[in-house]
């Protein structure tokens, strides 16, 4: 779900505040069972949370961490939530939710 290059690019937590909707989104991970997404711009590899931007039941700004995201399976073995693995890590946030409020979600 994380791999080394993403841990290796993504800015710390903070990292991106004074970005604003320029801040890069820099893995976005999905759940096909519950049309849950999440796009994060910045992570933690200590503590394994991350900042980012969360598409659900509502779409708002906010911290997930890395074992919420992989705790959960439907069935032993089937993960509920998945890695986007073609991700363009060059869209920006802002990119993100102008989508979304549009209907278009990335």
């Amino acid at each position: 779900m994380m791999t080394k290059e993403i841990e290796k690019r993504i800015p710390d937590l903070g990292g991106t505040e004074n970005l604003g909707s320029h801040a890069l989104v820099h893995v976005k991970y999905f759940s096909p069972w519950t049309g849950y997404t999440w796009y994060a711009t910045e992570y933690d590899p200590i503590d394994e949370m991350f900042f980012g931007f969360v598409n659900g039941d509502s779409a708002e700004y906010g911290y997930f961490s890395l074992d919420d995201l992989t705790s959960v399976d439907i069935m032993e073995g089937v993960p509920v939530v998945e890695r986007d693995k073609h991700w363009n890590w060059k869209t920006t946030i802002g990119e993100v939710v102008s989508k979304i409020e549009a209907g278009d979600a990335p």
